[in-house]
């Protein structure tokens, strides 16, 4: 009676198959693109509404890179600058079966946005706490950040290949 166990380090062939798959990779990557143009139409189109103006205001007012807004701008107005650079984002980001450089700059501007709104974590007081309010809204932003950076990647690479080889899109 053996009670040795085998483990085995190979998949079988198919799951060898799938995993190579270009297709199912492209598949993933404008699901991924998609939903991250959803995220910023959605929350740049809300960035219009006093309520969300008002939302915003204790992060970006803490925040040493953003509060120097409100000197020269209304609350509804620094806001409205926040959305508007989200749906050009979403634009730029959406334009990715078109142009692999407009895409590569929208994923700058969405890499930009995150490392922005992530530092409120702790420029606002309170918000690293799990109990702050801002917490869990601020802490979805390492995903989209990793998101941004996968599809600034792809872009890149299509850039590269574009110039290898002018007639790949």
């Amino acid at each position: 009676m053996s009670t040795g166990v085998e483990i085995r380090t190979e998949l079988p062939p198919a799951f060898g198959e799938i995993a190579r798959s270009t297709t199912l990779q492209s598949i993933g990557t404008n699901v991924l693109r998609y939903a991250l143009v959803l995220v910023f139409v959605a929350f740049g189109a809300l960035k219009f509404t006093a309520a969300e103006a008002a939302a915003i205001k204790p992060l970006v007012s803490n925040s040493p890179l953003m509060s120097w807004l409100y000197s020269f701008l209304s609350e509804q107005g620094v806001s409205s600058l926040i959305g508007t650079t989200e749906l050009v984002s979403a634009a730029l980001l959406a334009s990715r079966p078109f142009s692999a450089r407009l895409a590569a700059i929208g994923s700058a501007l969405a890499v930009g946005t995150f490392l922005t709104t992530l530092s409120f974590l702790f420029s606002t007081p309170g918000a690293l706490s799990p109990t702050h309010p801002a917490h869990g809204f601020l802490l979805k932003d390492v995903v989209l950040l990793g998101a941004a950076v996968a599809l600034g990647v792809e872009a890149l690479r299509a850039i590269a290949s574009q110039a290898r080889d002018p007639g790949r899109g």
